[in-house]
């Protein structure tokens, strides 16, 4: 590490002065940063004061019930909404016959906060089955409801296409994801053992439990609008653009997200419906996607596939790659799910060429799903790896450890740090790895074959600036304040915890305040990120106001610690005080300065940079930024024990086991929640989840969660977790890495493997379905 991280460390740590509490540098070891704590927002979910958006309860309100197409390509001939507009208690139906203006919104790639440029009601073109055409808005749920079901529409239909294989896709290449190290194709012609297979992932779909719901309500030329949201800031300047308003003129509130896993970054063109309704009408509106409408109205991760080819020699050195993938996107958006993120990254291979391209069909724009990228990428590498090490005869995990990259060979720069071998021995230890007989089919219990499996996983370290305020209430206690999301990984605990750190009080007495954009800066909860710009904002906060304390302790005329120096004094037990002599409470303080002087703002933006700038980085994904001088990553290997009914071909996940260095750990209980969430997504990957689309129309047949299969307490194991992290201040400011992404990551590559390991069948087209192995 350089000498001024280094210093950064020794800062951080010298909070406590025990060794035994070094790894949790925290001035109270219990509550502080680093310290187990559980959930500050657990009490007010479990019961049921904690209120989602669509739980807000405005004065007066309509609600609206969307309209959805029921063809994938053609036009709109005839629609006719009379019946609706008689029904009792409507107000409005809108269409693309009495359409509300929605301005068409800027993309994510060209700078802007749109997931999608669909922009509904504008016209009469239907690009695929679901889009969303329409708005029935009445007084009441059912009213709404039964006047939807009232609206006649009728298609003239195109040809459709509907995979991404089908005839007549043009491919669209994406050379800005082109790698090309060395010379792949020579280095591939001369390899001494080769392997050429396709990997495949289907239509996945995130699936939180809490619905994609707002409530839009305009009010004198401003718009509010309640929106469980993973980026404040991004969906205020989408809904901005929608109704040519500034994004000042809309306030997006969100305190708590009842799952997003990429799903809700960004609004959908449900909420530009509620927005434009509730400008029209002048009263709130409320709009819920129903769990069917949810497959449609948004995207989820895109189809992919990868032709993979792998060279290596005898003695199990890869040598080269050659990838060709390809993924869906949309008609009209371009979204990439790039299969070769981990491609060049993973091992020492100095000669890689890949290339990705999407292929435009009849479906909505996809979107971000748990590590989009770096899941499938991953799949296809971590089951080619274990391919080569059968045809080679060396055992999975020592081929990876052959293959050891020293640095990023994509990037040509130093790790910041990698502890993955480190996961691989206490893995494999806690696994009993070495236990594992090789050939396939040869463990067994009874009737029930027997497989271990394993793959590595890894996913990058994302930043972004971001700002915090700190309030001292009358009262004496602190108040945290910031727009970033809490969307169930813990931030409104973590935040706490960096602050208690320095202001000598638990952090169970700090109240933190988030997903508001009246709040001060902060970018998306997404890129497992969120956790290590928000803390270090706060970090860099709660010192500042730690100072002003001891300043105020010091220098006020009414202090009974005026003039004492600031060096004598310090912040415990929730009041300033001198060493081994008098103290000021800090409600005592409170009733001496007005509450101006008790309010610090802090961030980790530069300090001279213009407030139009600032918003200009929090509300654009592109401005993302990595370490310069290094490679930021976690890793991550995990082991699993599957079994397989030797008759029926049922498979049973029945131990998972993943070590995994995210670094240095903000809360170690908090952490190991978000990894096990990935895990079992991941199980759900592997084992269930599967769009099925009918090829004659475009539309989802598996819409809801009674055949769309995810995971249930019956499906998943005891799950051990390790972690082999350490402190990493070349990533972070405050040394931790990705977590919440990085779970999932070569999970479906590990069962995959560990069912070939039981069956002797190799299966490369997720989900593994009992067709695929009898």
């Amino acid at each position: 590490m350089s000498e001024v991280n280094d210093k950064a460390r020794r800062d951080l740590l010298s909070a406590t002065s025990d060794p035994a509490t070094a790894e949790h540098p925290a001035s109270n070891p219990i509550s502080g940063l680093g310290a187990a704590r559980t959930r500050g927002d657990g009490r007010v979910k479990v019961t049921g004061e904690a209120r989602y958006a669509i739980e807000h309860q405005p004065e007066n309100p309509l609600y609206g019930v969307v309209l959805q197409s029921t063809v994938a390509s053609g036009r709109i001939s005839r629609l006719s909404a009379d019946k609706a507009q008689q029904a009792e208690g409507v107000l409005a139906v809108y269409t693309h016959l009495n359409p509300l203006k929605i301005n068409k919104p800027t993309a994510i790639a060209d700078g802007g906060a749109a997931q999608s440029t669909y922009t509904p009601i504008q016209d009469d073109v239907i690009i695929h089955n679901g889009q969303n055409i329409g708005l029935v808005v009445a007084e009441t749920f059912e009213q709404a409801t039964y006047a939807a079901s009232l609206v006649e529409i009728e298609y003239e239909t195109t040809p459709a296409r509907v995979f991404a294989t089908d005839d007549g896709v043009e491919p669209k290449p994406m050379s800005a994801q082109d790698i090309d190290l060395g010379d792949a194709q020579t280095a591939m012609h001369s390899a001494a053992v080769r392997i050429n297979q396709r990997y495949t992932t289907p239509r996945e779909y995130n699936m939180p439990m809490e619905p994609h719901a707002c409530i839009a309500h305009w009010h004198d030329g401003q718009i509010t609008v309640w929106e469980p949201s993973q980026w404040v800031t991004g969906a205020q300047v989408e809904i901005a653009e929608w109704l040519g308003i500034e994004p000042e003129h809309v306030r997006i509130i969100s305190p708590y997200v009842g799952g997003g896993f990429g799903s809700k970054p960004v609004p959908y063109t449900h909420v530009a419906l509620a927005s434009v309704a509730s400008r029209a009408l002048n009263r709130p509106v409320k709009v819920s996607l129903t769990r069917p409408q949810t497959f449609t109205g948004l995207g989820g991760r895109p189809a992919t596939s990868q032709q993979l080819e792998l060279g290596a020699s005898r003695d199990g050195k890869i040598e080269a790659i050659i990838q060709r993938s390809f993924s869906e996107t949309s008609l009209i958006d371009v979204f990439a799910e790039n299969c070769s993120k981990v491609t060049a990254r993973m091992y020492a291979v100095s000669n890689v060429s890949a290339r990705h391209q999407v292929r435009p069909i009849n479906t909505v724009t996809p979107g971000w799903m748990r590590a989009p990228g770096e899941n499938p990428s991953a799949f296809g590498l971590e089951v080619a790896m274990d391919e080569m090490a059968y045809e080679l005869g060396i055992d999975p995990l020592e081929l990876r450890l052959r293959n050891w990259a020293d640095k990023d060979y994509q990037l040509d720069l130093p790790w910041s740090s990698r502890r993955l071998k480190e996961a691989y021995q206490k893995g494999a230890e806690a696994f009993g790895w070495d236990k594992r007989i090789m050939t396939p089919r040869s463990m067994r219990e009874g009737r029930e074959l027997i497989g271990w499996g394993m793959a590595s996983g890894t996913y990058p370290v994302n930043r972004l600036p971001a700002e915090a305020k700190i309030m001292l209430t009358p009262q004496g206690h602190f108040v945290v304040q910031c727009a970033g999301a809490d969307i169930g990984t813990g931030t409104y605990t973590i935040l706490a915890q960096t602050a208690a750190d320095h202001l000598g009080v638990s952090s169970e007495t700090i109240d933190v305040q988030l997903g508001d954009t009246t709040l001060p800066r902060a970018g998306v909860a997404g890129g497992s990120q969120l956790a290590g710009n928000l803390t270090a904002a706060v970090n860099d906060t709660a010192k500042k106001m730690r100072e002003r304390l001891l300043a105020l302790a010091s220098e006020l005329p009414a202090s009974p610690l005026n003039g004492v120096p600031v060096s004598q004094l310090s912040l415990k037990d929730a009041a300033i005080q001198q060493h081994g002599g008098s103290a000021l409470s800090f409600a005592e303080l409170a009733t001496l300065v007005s509450a101006e002087n008790l309010m610090v703002k802090g961030g980790t933006f530069p300090d001279d940079m213009p407030q139009s700038e600032r918003d200009k980085i929090v509300r654009n994904l592109n401005d993302m930024s990595r370490p310069e001088a290094y490679s930021a990553h976690s890793w991550s290997a995990q082991f699993v024990e599957v079994r397989v009914d030797e008759d029926f071909g049922t498979i049973r996940v029945k131990r998972m086991v993943a070590a995994l260095d995210s670094g240095r750990l903000y809360n170690p209980k908090l952490a190991r929640s978000q990894w096990i969430g990935g895990m079992i997504m991941g199980v759900g990957q592997a084992l269930m989840e599967e769009g099925i689309i009918d090829p004659r129309n475009g539309r989802v047949i598996n819409n809801n969660l009674a055949d769309y299969l995810v995971p249930v307490n019956g499906d998943i194991p005891s799950i051990t977790t390790i972690n082999v992290g350490e402190p990493d201040f070349e990533a972070t400011t405050m040394g931790g890495k990705a977590v919440g992404e990085l779970g999932i990551v070569g999970v479906a590559a590990a069962i995959s493997n560990a069912v070939f390991h039981a069956t002797g069948k190799r299966v490369r087209d997720l989900p593994i379905t009992l067709d695929k192995i009898i």
